[in-house]
């Protein structure tokens, strides 16, 4: 009984950061403090993603760690399950190497806040849309790398399987949420590369000529 009490209580507060960590995120919540602190919201991104970081590992400290083994593979398939954790996060480097890390993190929008040139209008993000990289096979590949990237592991507690399932839920369900704004900024464009390229696992890895087309479009 203790055990299935653990599991509703990782889930629950999981989800109440996940739908804090989403709100906080919203273009409402981001119009709000425009309204409030004009070109100032420069310095939103930095502080959510700050803010972020610290709330997680408090939620991750303070949730229930029920340690029962759910699988422990043995050698040598411990060894090939590292490998592929391994490949799995030089797929993410490979999706973040396209990303304007600056902009993602909210240097980048101080930096123009203190030269005098941020259009606050942008929110807290100056964001363009270009098809390369990882985002020609997957919408999201950063999600699905990270999705592979903490299966792969040689052994696995009902912690973190528990934990894991949040995760993947998380991402689709952001993965879902991010579009709809995607789909407001870009217009056709998007809606087009959505027709074109998978959400999330890429289950057509061959070049599309589409692709092609809808860079120029």
């Amino acid at each position: 009984m203790i055990t299935v009490i653990e599991i509703i209580s990782i889930i629950v507060l999981f989800a109440v950061f996940g739908f804090s960590h989403s709100l906080l995120a919203s273009k409402v919540t981001k119009e709000f403090i425009r309204k409030r602190f004009g070109n100032k919201i420069a310095f939103y991104r930095l502080g959510y993603n700050i803010v972020s970081i610290l709330v997680f590992l408090l939620v991750w400290e303070f949730v229930p760690h029920p340690d029962i083994v759910v699988y422990d593979f043995p050698y040598p398939y411990d060894i090939i399950i590292f490998i592929l954790q391994t490949l799995s996060l030089f797929g993410i480097i490979w999706a973040v190497s396209v990303v304007e890390l600056g902009e993602f993190i909210g240097i980048a929008q101080i930096q123009r806040y203190y030269l005098g040139i941020y259009n606050e209008k942008e929110l807290d993000e100056k964001s363009t849309f270009h098809i390369r990289g990882a985002y020609r096979i997957s919408r999201h590949p950063i999600y699905f790398f990270f999705i592979l990237f903490l299966g792969f592991r040689p052994t696995m507690d009902l912690f973190y399987i528990t934990a894991y399932f949040c995760f993947v839920v998380y991402f689709y369900l952001g993965s879902v949420y991010e579009e709809k704004k995607l789909l407001e900024k870009f217009g056709e464009k998007y809606a087009l590369y959505q027709q074109i390229v998978p959400r999330i696992i890429p289950y057509k890895l061959f070049g599309n000529k589409k692709l092609e087309k809808l860079n120029e479009f």
